[in-house]
């Protein structure tokens, strides 16, 4: 086991709050394991579920398989959609190939498909602010065949042509970092005056209050710990939030990536986890650094979340059965 430098203080730790799994990451493990207590193992899931790789390795030993590819799942299986949703092409490949499918994509995501199908009803061209490459993006932009253009940065919206100006909407990535999407959209209605929004922000309310609390905690801190899996967006976004706060920041998977040069001469260790990060990994570290020097735990006060998202129909439905 790692041992602290013997210069080291004792520091301690603070625990922002609200912190780990949100109501639609539940929701979608919840989903997967209903689905296989219904029907026994195999039971495949495009993508990771959740980006986190405890809980997929977890859910694999039940008999979860993580696909990407539909034609990898036998005709007439059961497969899950994952948190961060699909195009419309994949759920048409599911519904050609026989396969019964249960929709794990979070609400909110669903909620930005439905504002896309809107404005695009009213032939609108949309901008969608997000990160290339990541699967909610990729399900978003696949909401219909056109008419949409993917930004990131405000030097891509400098970049960016349109058919038309004054019938131009934008959504965004719901796990984006709240400061980084304002900056975003602030270019993109200084470039296109007459670009509309949605009517609510599409940041979720779990992104959100994660990255207002570690801006709370950071304040106080010198070192910053983000638990979650590298593939993890909403926990990158939590570790830059600490890092613009001027606080030397990490973001770890599990407690074995701590490393004792980081506790030296610190006074104050600030600890939050990504909305796919359970509990269980802030309690491995919270252990670990202790054991590495780090005295007293503190818990700040923070919103209280009471979101609960309902399964989908269809899986309620069969396991009344």
């Amino acid at each position: 086991m790692m041992t602290q430098t013997e210069k080291n203080t004792q520091p301690d730790i603070v625990l922002a709050n609200p912190r780990g799994f949100c109501a639609g990451v539940d929701r979608a493990i919840i989903i997967v394991e209903q689905a296989l207590e219904k029907f026994g193992a195999p039971i495949y899931v495009r993508n990771e579920v959740v980006h986190n790789k405890f809980v997929v390795d977890e859910l694999r030993e039940k008999g979860a398989i993580f696909i990407h590819d539909l034609e990898k799942v036998p005709k007439g299986s059961t497969v899950i959609f994952s948190a961060h949703g699909v195009s419309k092409a994949i759920r048409a490949e599911a519904d050609a190939r026989g396969l019964t499918a249960f929709d794990a994509t979070c609400p909110l995501v669903t909620k930005v498909h439905i504002e896309v199908a809107k404005m695009r009803k009213d032939d609108m061209e949309i901008v969608m602010i997000g990160h290339k490459g990541h699967p909610e993006v990729e399900g978003t932009m696949g909401q219909c065949k056109d008419g949409m253009y993917l930004v990131e940065t405000p030097e891509d919206v400098a970049k960016l042509e349109v058919k038309d100006v004054n019938k131009l909407a934008y959504v965004t990535q719901t796990t984006l970092s709240m400061d980084d999407a304002a900056q975003v959209i602030q270019a993109l209605k200084h470039t296109f005056p007459a670009i509309q929004g949605p009517k609510s922000d599409d940041i979720c309310y779990a992104t959100q209050n994660r990255q207002d609390a570690v801006k709370i905690m950071a304040k106080d801190c010198d070192l910053v710990i983000i638990v979650g899996s590298p593939n993890s967006s909403n926990s990158n976004r939590l570790r830059e939030v600490a890092e613009n706060q001027g606080v030397e920041a990490y973001m770890v998977d599990n407690a074995s990536f701590l490393k004792s040069e980081w506790l030296t001469n610190k006074q104050k260790i600030g600890v939050s986890a990504g909305a796919s990060a359970p509990e269980v990994l802030v309690k491995e570290v919270i252990a670990t650094l202790k054991e590495l020097g780090a005295k007293n735990v503190e818990e700040l006060q923070g919103v209280i979340e009471s979101v609960v998202f309902k399964l989908p129909k269809n899986l309620t439905a069969a396991m009344k059965k």
